[in-house]
């Protein structure tokens, strides 16, 4: 989370709003109608006396620079939420980003800067780091276990950040197909990760050796997967943590079976959650108040147990 300096968890200062008697942000994605960044950021708003509205904006990849363009002539926006498939997209649109975007290639959040001739300045940020932290640690992760990563895209490649921060005894990296896992093996490479990359086939044996694991695979993605699991008869998951980042429909597959088999399940909700304290602070400035109880009301905005 930001430290009181007014820097976020990633490292570059949050924007100047212009003067103004009301704000916009919104959730930019496709599709985009399932996500539940809008109760979470209007909670935390109304918390904090900030004058925001937020809602869900559906973008392709190929409307994004248009979007852009109008974003860069209107005033009164406090930032955006970015999820799939525009966190790697959004990067090349920004004026300047977070050195933990440049490490990671993908970024969640955007933040206007306004100087006082009313030029913007769009800065990009990854909140998802630190989500993912937050949840597992949440979860009750512990560090020095063999960790696993499912999946290989722009939230794989947080993953592996956060991880790195949990100091796994090493990293299996299972995706379908490992030529394209080279990004997230220079995340590893420059965080001094023991990273190794594996084939979808052997995603059942090197979860069964795990101490944590975070899915990143789209909803129902890892349903074959729990079926795995489930013949291994006997197994006993208890003292190990999964993090499955999709959260609709929940319990997922892989999340039902994990539980069953003694594991501790930490609900993609809670990264989600994570994820968006830090963006509300990079958005309101310095009408963030008490992280605690930003969190707290936006657990119940969801529906999740407060802290």
């Amino acid at each position: 989370m930001a430290g009181a300096d007014g820097v976020s968890a990633d490292g570059v200062s949050g924007g100047t709003l212009p003067a103004a008697l009301h704000y916009q942000a919104a959730v930019l994605g496709h599709p985009i109608g399932h996500s539940r960044s809008p109760a979470l950021h209007r909670a935390a708003y109304e918390l904090i006396g900030f004058d925001c509205s937020y809602r869900a904006i559906d973008v392709t990849v190929d409307q994004l620079p248009q979007f852009v363009q109008t974003l860069r002539s209107e005033r009164g926006w406090a930032g955006l939420s970015v999820t799939m498939p525009l966190k790697a997209a959004m990067v090349g649109q920004m004026d300047r980003t977070s050195p933990l975007v440049d490490l990671l290639g993908v970024l969640n959040t955007v933040v206007p800067q306004y100087d006082g001739e009313g030029q913007v300045t769009l800065s990009g940020h990854n909140t998802d780091v630190a989500g993912i932290v937050g949840a597992l640690r949440h979860g009750g992760a512990r560090e020095g276990l063999p960790a696993v990563i499912l999946g290989g895209g722009g939230t794989a490649a947080a993953a592996a950040a956060a991880l790195a921060e949990l100091k796994p005894s090493g990293v299996t990296l299972c995706l379908r197909d490992p030529a394209k896992s080279g990004n997230v093996q220079a995340i590893a490479r420059h965080l001094g990760l023991p990273l190794q990359v594996a084939g979808w086939d052997r995603a059942a044996a090197a979860v069964q050796r795990a101490g944590t694991v975070v899915c990143t695979l789209p909803p129902q993605s890892a349903d074959p997967l729990a079926a795995e699991l489930v013949a291994q008869a006997g197994t006993d998951r208890g003292g190990s943590v999964l993090l499955d980042v999709a959260y609709d429909p929940w319990p997922s597959e892989l999340a039902a079976v994990w539980q069953r088999q003694g594991g501790s399940v930490v609900h993609g909700l809670e990264m989600l959650i994570y994820q968006a304290v830090e963006q509300v602070r990079l958005f309101a400035g310095e009408r963030f108040s008490d992280t605690a109880d930003v969190i707290n009301v936006m657990c119940d905005a969801v529906g999740a147990p407060r802290r």
